[in-house]
This record gives structure tokens, C-alpha cells and sequence, in this order.
């Protein structure tokens, strides 16, 4: 007699409610793998920054203050994140597209933004330049 043609396959996962929605807990001794994916951070603050450029470029805002005021963030948190919408054009290449992994986090890649466009690239991702290049800017 030949066997099933399915499988089973049991996870012990538990569910939890949270918030009144059931949420899915993995097993207490699951550790997630450390793979090298892109920080969804600095995705979401690039998304972010190119829509306030586009929205002060259409004239929809004259100055970051009402900017900040419209999306009531502090002015000084919105001119530094709106530095990411000027970032090199390779660097956002390999940021969005190819989601290369970065050697920095967000808050260092809106001083990087004010690097020359060589100068970026080889700082955000960790290849030769020293990590105290942003620094002297």
C-alpha cells in the first residue's frame, strides 16, 4: 500500500491576542536568522523625503517650517530627513533597487547626504573611506 500524497508539517506557534487581534508568536526558542536585508528604516525616510521634496517643489509648501507644521513633525527632524531626497543617484540605486545593504544608519546617512556623490557611495556602503568622513563636513 503506497503511501499519502500529502504532508503535514507542524510548527508550534502560539496565538496571542493582541490589542483584540489575534497575533501569531513563534516557539520561545526560535531565533530569527541574521540574514543581511535592507533597513525598512531608511526605505520609508527616502519614500518620505521624496515626497516633501516633490510636495515643495510643487509650491504646495514655501519653507520646511510649514512643511513640519503640516505634517507636525519638528522643523529641525524634517530639514534632516529631507536631506535623503538629495542623496547621489547610484547610492539611491543601490539603496531602493538592488536594496543593497548599508554600513550606517539613518541618522548617518542624513549627514552623508551632504558628501560629494563619490564620497557617499563609498560611505554608505562600507568600502574604503573612513566612518569619520561625515564628521568634518
Amino acid at each position: 500500500m503506497a503511501g499519502p500524497d500529502t504532508i503535514q508539517v507542524f510548527v508550534p506557534l502560539k496565538v496571542r491576542k493582541k490589542n483584540g487581534r489575534p497575533k501569531i508568536l513563534p516557539p520561545a526558542d526560535y531565533l530569527p536568522s541574521q540574514d543581511n536585508t535592507q533597513d525598512p528604516h531608511i526605505l520609508r525616510a527616502i519614500g518620505r523625503a521624496w515626497a516633501w521634496r516633490r510636495r515643495m517643489e510643487a509650491g504646495e509648501f514655501g519653507t520646511v517650517r510649514d512643511l513640519a507644521i503640516a505634517v507636525n513633525l519638528a522643523e529641525r527632524h524634517v530639514s534632516r530627513q529631507l536631506r535623503l531626497a538629495y542623496l547621489a543617484p547610484e547610492v539611491l540605486k543601490r539603496l531602493i533597487y538592488k536594496r543593497d545593504v548599508t554600513a550606517v544608519t539613518v541618522m548617518q546617512l542624513t549627514e552623508c547626504a551632504l558628501l560629494s556623490w563619490q564620497e557617499q557611495e563609498v560611505w554608505v556602503f562600507g568600502q574604503t573611506l573612513a566612518p569619520t568622513l561625515c564628521k568634518s563636513v
